[in-house]
């Protein structure tokens, strides 16, 4: 958690990598020819993307940040916390709207849990109708 208790939940910095690679690999094809320079805007943008694009939990809620913008989801408003079957986190609104939580996977759900301040609930049980 940083200073202000906000768990940061980030993509790979392998991204960064390819980014760069891909920008220094665009550059001689670019500067060839005028209208082959938006070609550097691709690898630019890949790694602006990867810089900001995440999730932040605060004990106050979640922060959804995507390329250009951001959303922001108060715990007051969250139902459920939940992996999905490729194993990306996602959260459950009150309202039934449903977000992935970017660079959030299934092993990270509980300290996305921790970060709300909330305790983790045991999972329920059902009874068993052939004991009494």
């Amino acid at each position: 958690m940083g200073k202000t208790g906000t768990l940061r939940f980030r993509h790979s910095q392998a991204i960064w990598v390819a980014a760069v690679l891909g920008l220094l690999g665009a550059l001689p094809l670019a500067t060839a020819r005028w209208y082959l320079l938006p070609l550097l805007l691709v690898p630019l943008a890949i790694g602006v993307w990867a810089w900001r694009a995440g999730t932040d939990a605060s004990p106050a809620g979640i922060r959804i940040r995507a390329l250009l913008g951001q959303r922001w989801i108060p715990w007051s408003e969250v139902a459920e916390l939940a992996p999905d079957p490729r194993g990306q986190a996602v959260v459950r609104l009150r309202d039934g709207r449903t977000a992935t939580l970017p660079a959030v996977r299934a092993a990270d759900l509980p300290g996305l849990v921790a970060a709300s301040g909330q305790p983790l609930d045991e999972p329920r049980r059902t009874p068993d109708p052939t004991v009494d």
